[in-house]
């Protein structure tokens, strides 16, 4: 049976970002990747929060990674009484979701549909290990849709020879731009800075390029003006970690810098996406503050000396000005119109499945 994953590469197999083995959950191991291939074996959803708060995972692996974690706090409460079970899994879902400050908002509505199934099976006395682990997996299958249909919208925007720059890792995203550019017969090639600390851009973005026979460039951090300047690359284009109701992204730290310079040129942003209905305005996010520590090592080692401090704000903002539209699964928007779309409260659920992107 064909699956949404059908033609993406290693990094973006379902397997390949996070499984379930009878109550454990494996991440692949990012941070090691493509150095080695190795998976974080987590045996209870405490675990699996912290792989993803230290970076094991990242853009949209902890949105898989955290949903497993709530199918291994279902089995670990199958014996408790119907009442204290529902209430260990309402702990587990609160501190899933927190793993990381900046998306915890959109992680929250994420885990609460999970934990809400779980409930609803355990009151019907159905195996709820078993009702949860197949609605993540359709619901695994049906971002994995909405990211096929917004890169699909993002393609037809390219035109048909096209260099892209790119920040980060946008996963599945940049993983579907680079598929159904190549369906569509597009001439299509990847220019990606390296994503200090952990070389996102660099290890991860790059390996999916390569690995589907994309032409890709890796550059360092500093040489995006410059690259824009020359004429380099077309077009701008990332995933969002948050996208307001008033139109500003939230992304990997180094978007808004990008941003500016790609406006200065007169190169297209595009932001990819669904605005998060519960975020109204840039007020109702905090901006996560790593260790500082690792800002001063790359790969484990030390950059600078010993007892010079660092600096990690993970992520920036981008304003609506900076950004040529905003692609999501409904369609393709001006930031200044989201709210007009997305405002609804009753908007349907397959429209708020957003996946993050670190």
């Amino acid at each position: 049976m064909a699956r949404e994953d059908d033609g993406l590469p290693f990094l973006l197999r379902y397997e390949n970002v996070a499984r379930y083995e009878e109550g454990d959950v494996l991440i692949l191991d990012r941070q090691k990747y493509p150095a080695r291939e190795e998976f974080v074996r987590c045996t209870d959803y405490r675990q699996v929060t912290k792989a993803i708060a230290d970076m094991v995972t990242q853009s949209g692996g902890p949105w898989l990674a955290a949903a497993l974690g709530m199918v291994s706090a279902v089995r670990s409460v199958h014996h408790l009484p119907v009442e204290q079970a529902k209430e260990e899994l309402q702990r587990a879902a609160a501190i899933l979701s927190s793993a990381r400050p900046t998306t915890a908002a959109g992680m929250k509505s994420h885990i609460e549909r999970i934990l809400k199934t779980a409930q609803n099976a355990l009151d019907r006395g159905e195996d709820a290990e078993a009702v949860t682990l197949a609605y993540v997996r359709q619901n695994l299958e049906k971002r994995y849709r909405q990211s096929r249909r917004m890169a699909a919208y993002a393609v037809d925007l390219l035109p048909e020879e096209v260099s892209v720059l790119t920040q980060c890792y946008a996963e599945t995203l940049i993983g579907f731009i680079l598929l159904v550019a190549q369906e569509k017969g597009k001439k299509i090639s990847l220019i990606c800075p390296e994503t200090r600390p952990y070389l996102q851009g660099a290890r991860l973005t790059a390996s999916v390029a390569h690995d589907m026979g994309i032409p890709v460039t890796v550059i360092t951090d500093n040489m995006p003006a410059y690259i824009l300047s020359k004429g380099m690359a077309h077009v701008f284009i990332s995933a969002a970690d948050v996208i307001t109701l008033d139109g500003y992204v939230f992304n990997k730290i180094g978007t808004f810098q990008i941003a500016l310079a790609a406006h200065y040129h007169g190169v297209p942003y595009y932001a990819l996406g669904t605005p998060s209905l519960d975020i109204p305005d840039i007020s109702a996010v905090a901006i996560e503050e790593r260790d500082p520590e690792e800002t001063v090592h790359v790969m484990g080692i030390r950059t600078a000396k010993e007892g010079v401090p660092g600096f990690y704000p993970a992520f920036d903002i981008t304003p609506p000005n900076l950004v040529s539209a905003i692609i999501t699964p409904k369609g393709v928007f001006s930031p200044r119109e989201l709210k007009n779309h997305f405002g609804d409260a009753n908007t349907s659920e397959s429209s708020v499945i957003t996946p993050g992107k670190e």
